[in-house]
């Protein structure tokens, strides 16, 4: 009886082991393909010319754009762009096409691939459906820094 005891127990401690690695590893997958799409970024120094999200979530390939904004926080022109790809990107950098002052704001946006002329050419232009926004449920999806 005490063997089939032990036994149990620790047949068990496998099982809820064996459940639990399982939820952990469907659980994460549940939660990476329930992602939408996002952009992370910090206050950065943009002296050497570039700006860098640290992760971009793109539903679709297409383009981390740079705009300049102010306390208005409205998107406005475009100083710089970098491709993306479908799903996660890391450590995404834009050459920005224009200086930017110290403590400027810059709005790092999400566009798409779509409406353009030309694949794997950036063809947005302020206002423009090419290569446009993508607005899930009507928002932008972006994030603000300043420059340092």
């Amino acid at each position: 009886m005490t063997f089939k005891a032990k036994s149990t127990a620790k047949a068990t401690g496998v099982m809820t082991a064996m459940m639990l690695s399982a939820g952990l590893v469907f659980g994460g997958a549940g939660t990476a393909n329930a992602m939408g799409p996002m952009v992370e970024s910090m206050d950065q120094d943009v002296s050497s010319g570039t700006v860098t999200a640290s992760k971009v979530m793109a539903g679709e390939n297409g383009w981390l754009v740079i705009h300049r904004t102010g306390k208005d926080m409205k998107p406005g022109p475009v100083i710089g762009y970098a491709p993306l790809k479908k799903g996660e990107n890391m450590d995404v950098a834009a050459i920005l096409q224009e200086p930017v002052e110290s403590g400027e704001m810059l709005m790092l946006m999400v566009h798409s691939e779509a409406g353009g002329m030309k694949t794997g050419v950036f063809e947005y232009t302020l206002g423009a459906k090419e290569d446009g926004p993508i607005k899930p449920d009507g928002k932008l999806v972006m994030k603000v820094v300043h420059a340092e």
